[in-house]
Parts: structure tokens; sequence; C-alpha cells
């Protein structure tokens, strides 16, 4: 009678392929880590453990902004990573169109994914600030309805992405779509200076008067950077699982059957 193999079923046969028996071809084993991982992993814990203890012991609240400026060393550098990965996205799309790259197109997804979840926590940090600074978690103003804005269009390119369609058909709709939404950001940006706004200026590296230093501004440069390692760590993982998974639906049919031919032809 032949047996008929669930997706975890064949997941496993991939990874745990008796010896002389060909495992995946697309990993030697079915963990998305790996030594710089790891090392990533580990850097990113220790920067969150020094960004906490800079943000609620070392850092004193703001003159005007009190307490409340403790939610920018959180805020700013979410944005800030959120940029660096929609960004990224854009870069990979235009590269997945061009050269029909598997790489890049499953890098601008992972890419989309954190910059999601990162431009969320912007949203969510932004209102908890707007809550104490406006008394209102949320109000129309030109950089948080930008900032809404552009977060739909990503969570758009998300759910383009698994729509059903043909590998090809995929990349087009989700890359041009990444594109399209990237264009936004400048505008997200600059919204601040175009647009009569409650949101203050630019914190790090902008027009804020008085201008932050000292403690305070070292905890918002470590939090940029331990935003940023992190992303990239969350990256490499996720891209790393959407490599797998593309090699197990395209391989893994026939790697399982391989599989289950040897394991007959053994001697019981």
């Amino acid at each position: 009678m032949t047996e008929v193999h669930t997706s975890t079923d064949v997941g496993a046969a991939l990874t745990e392929a008796p010896s002389g028996v060909p495992a995946a071809r697309s990993a030697s084993h079915g963990s998305t880590g790996s030594r710089g991982t790891r090392i990533l992993g580990v850097i990113s814990l220790i920067g969150l453990a020094f960004l906490v203890v800079y943000a609620f012991v070392v850092s004193k609240a703001d003159v005007e902004l009190g307490e409340s400026i403790r939610i920018m060393y959180v805020h700013v550098p979410t944005v800030a990573a959120a940029y660096l990965m929609l960004l990224s996205n854009a870069a990979f799309s235009v590269w997945a169109l061009w050269k029909r790259s598997t790489f890049a197109d499953l890098a601008a997804h992972a890419c989309a994914e954190v910059g999601t979840l990162m431009l969320g926590l912007t949203l969510i940090c932004g209102a908890l600030w707007g809550r104490m600074t406006w008394g209102a978690f949320w109000v129309w103003d030109a950089r948080l309805t930008t900032t809404a804005l552009l977060f739909l269009m990503y969570v758009g390119y998300l759910a383009v992405r698994n729509l059903p369609a043909s590998a090809r058909s995929r990349t087009v709709r989700s890359g041009i779509l990444g594109i399209v939404s990237a264009c936004l950001i400048p505008v997200v940006n600059r919204s601040v200076e175009w647009w009569s706004s409650l949101h203050q200026s630019r914190t790090a590296l902008g027009t804020l008067d008085p201008s932050i230093s000292g403690s305070q501004y070292f905890t918002l440069m470590l939090g940029l950077v331990v935003f940023s390692v992190l992303s990239v760590w969350l990256v490499m993982h996720r891209f790393r699982l959407g490599w797998l998974q593309e090699q197990l639906d395209t391989h893994g049919v026939d790697d399982a059957i391989e599989l289950r031919r040897a394991e007959a032809a053994q001697p019981s």
C-alpha cells in the first residue's frame, strides 16, 4: 500500500535521513541558526540589557519631555530599523524583478516582515507617547497618518505574498508593491517639515531645540545600534526559514519518495 506523507513527515524525512540516503538539497540541517546568527543573537541580548539599564537607570528624565523621553529610546530606533528594512526590501525587490533571483525574492520577503514588525512597534510606542504628551493615543496628525498608511501598505505586501499564485507572479506582484511602498518613506520622514504637525522635529541629527545630549544622546544611539542588529538577526532567521520552505516545496516530495525507496530496499 502506498503511504501518504504529510508536510511534517516530509520535513522530518529531509532532516533525519538515515546514513547513505540524500538529505535535503538546500541545507545540511533543519535549523535556521548558524554561528553568525548565534553571535548576532548574543550581541542583541547584551545590547538590549544595556539599553534597559541606560533607559531606566542611567538616563534621567528630560526637562521638557519628562519621563516620556524613555519611550523615545525605543520609538526612534524602531522606526529607523523599519526604514532600513523596508528600503532593503525595495532594493531586493528590484534585484528579484531584474535578475529573477529566488534569493533576492526571499530576502525581500524577510526584510518586509521584520520592517513591518518594527513599524508596528513604532506605532505602539508613538501611541503611548502621544497619550502622555497630547492626552490622546491617536490624532490625525501628518506624521501619524502617513506612518499608519505606510504600515498598511506593507501589511498589504505581506498579504500579496500569501495569495495563491505561481512563484514568478508572486515575485512580480509583491516586488512592484514593495518598490511603490518604499516611495512613501521620504514622505513620512519629511512630513513634520512639510505640513503643520504636532509631532516634534527630528531628534537624532535633527532640529530639536534644545538638542539632546549626554546620557540621553548615548542611550538613543545605543538603541539605534541595538535595534539595527536585532533586525538583521531576525531577517537572517526569516530568510533561512523561507529558503528551507522553498526547498521543501520544490524537492520535498521527491526526496521523501527517495527515502522511502531506500528504506524498502534495506533488508528487514
